[in-house]
């Protein structure tokens, strides 16, 4: 949805005939990140877009001149290992985030499930944004009070046995964006018989409750203008600040929340 935003705010923006877009798909494998980069580098491209952490890393290891913008990225400073983020990544990369606030995201599992005292944070320990997303949850409940413990898995094997013991031990479970996840979403569904709050909405759709939903789609047209004032405008790609989405729904899942008997409130809305 976020490379369809891209897309299309550039054909629209500049017109289909005077822009020509590459798309070239990783198919979920990060290893193949790299030679697609590559490629981009070696044919010279005016501008590179990496959609999702793993492309806008390849891309960052590739090239200091090309400008790139990220999208679907939750936190720029984790994954490009930059110590003194605030905002700005400087050099030749930008982009937007898909990172929806953090500690509300944490307040609706006190809204859904406010008899909940023990909650399980269940991601991937291979992607550091989840690990980020994970630490901001953490330290928001357990300050309200909540035992939070993290259950990690490494890779798509061992979801499954992973989410069984989350889902014995919690009252209810988070998962932030996380990519793995949401690639396991049925599986994750199969295993967990307590309550799940999403960090994003297609995992949300997959195994959870409810979640706090940003349009992707919308994500990649921030993103696609942003490439226009580049390409077009002359706009310094350093000095432009990570963007974010616009607005943020609360949405839920009214199969699954039925389902647990989750009684949802008034300000939440179904999702489609």
């Amino acid at each position: 949805a976020a490379t369809q935003g891209f897309v299309d705010a550039l054909n629209t923006i500049l017109g289909s005939e005077h822009v020509n877009i590459d798309v070239q798909v990783a198919s979920g494998d990060s290893t193949t990140c790299t030679p697609i980069v590559n490629s981009f580098v070696n044919k010279k491209v005016d501008l590179i877009m990496a959609n999702a952490t793993p492309a806008l890393q390849a891309a960052y290891n590739a090239t200091t001149s090309i400008p790139i913008l990220g999208t679907s990225v939750t936190e720029y400073g984790v994954a490009l290992g930059l110590s003194d983020f605030s905002g700005t990544v400087g050099g030749n990369i930008s982009g937007t985030s898909d990172l929806a606030p953090l500690t509300e995201q944490a307040d609706m599992i006190l809204e859904l499930v406010p008899q909940a005292k023990n909650v399980g944070l269940l991601y991937c320990s291979a992607e550091p944004n989840s690990e980020y997303q994970v630490k901001v949850v953490e330290d928001y409940l357990s300050n309200k009070g909540l035992t939070c413990t993290r259950y990690s898995f490494s890779d798509s094997n061992d979801v499954a046995a992973v989410t069984t013991k989350a889902a014995a031990d919690s009252d209810v479970i988070y998962i932030p964006t996380d990519n793995t996840a949401a690639s396991c979403a049925e599986a994750i569904k199969g295993a967990a018989t307590k309550p799940i709050v999403a960090g994003e909405e297609g995992i949300c759709k997959g195994c959870g409750v409810a979640t706090l939903s940003i349009s992707y789609y919308d994500l990649g047209y921030k993103t696609g203008e942003m490439a226009y004032e580049i390409l077009v405008n002359g706009a310094d790609v350093s000095t432009m600040p990570i963007a974010f989405a616009p607005q943020f729904t609360k949405k839920y899942n009214a199969a699954i929340c039925e389902a647990l008997g989750i009684t949802v409130p008034d300000d939440y809305i179904p999702m489609d």
